[in-house]
């Protein structure tokens, strides 16, 4: 059934998406994302989760936010709509840049989350033989624009390229970032290197990655896995950097696994 998650605008302006009611559950997504990308997860989990999705400054409902191009700056701006909504402890995904951001909040503020998950993402943000250079994407956003070239980085995303099923909701919401937007997360990913902080993130932590993903390969994942002190590995097969669009059940039951080891208790 579906759960009405009508978007909403925090006192400065950043869009979210709430619903649900028990312990919460943000959902952080990743580069060129937006909060509409979590519709599946709303709807399967509000039942028993307070369900809160943003959209980045610069991206999706936010679009019209002044870009960040700082990890961490993404990071105090889902964190100071936590302390607006008056949310304590919290179970916490990040998907992509997402997962990025969520180590970082992860490292600033361990006490506030009970356990996080790392969809797709790694502890370097330069993405060590990712499908193409940060650079050359850089590149296309400047001569391309963000349209064309979100539709083009998306088919990357899925193993049936621009055919997949959720294809359209990648491209729909990746075309609303603003230009500025698009680049300056290019340059917060570049910038960014979470490797010293993983031995500090000592939560509960699972860690969950498509095995034909091409944006992040597996040596990143690998050293998420080994390197915190307390994380389960699930591994998708079959899918790309896109799991929860291409094998929703898949990525719901591993997630729902993962969630119930901490009894939804916030």
């Amino acid at each position: 059934m579906a759960a009405r998650s009508d978007a909403l605008t925090s006192r400065t302006g950043l869009s979210y998406r709430r619903a649900g009611r028990g312990a919460p559950l943000v959902l952080v997504h990743g580069y060129l994302g937006g909060a509409g990308q979590w519709q599946g997860e709303i709807d399967r989990f509000a039942d028993r989760f307070d369900v809160i999705a943003p959209d980045l400054p610069g991206f999706a409902g936010s679009a019209a936010l002044p870009p960040a191009n700082r990890i961490a700056e993404f990071a105090a701006t889902v964190v100071a709509l936590l302390d607006e909504l008056g949310l304590g402890r919290i179970t916490l995904l990040g998907h992509s840049m997402g997962g990025m951001i969520v180590q970082e909040m992860a490292a600033t503020h361990p006490a506030r989350i009970a356990r996080l998950v790392l969809y797709g993402t790694g502890p370097l943000g330069a993405m060590p033989d990712r499908f193409e250079l940060l650079e050359t994407s850089r590149a296309s956003i400047c001569r391309d624009g963000v349209a064309r070239t979100i539709r083009r980085i998306g088919a990357t995303w899925f193993r049936e390229g621009a055919a997949a099923r959720g294809f359209e909701i990648v491209a729909t919401l990746g075309a609303q970032a603003s230009e500025p937007a698009a680049l300056a997360g290019l340059d917060a990913m570049d910038r960014w290197d979470g490797r010293g902080a993983l031995d500090r993130l000592t939560m509960p932590t699972l860690v969950l990655w498509g095995d034909r993903d091409k944006s992040y390969r597996w040596p990143q994942v690998e050293t998420l896995w080994q390197g915190l002190p307390d994380a389960a590995l699930a591994v998708i097969p079959g899918t790309a950097h896109a799991v929860h669009l291409e094998k929703p059940a898949l990525f719901h039951a591993m997630l729902e696994d993962f969630l119930d080891q901490g009894g939804g208790a916030g």
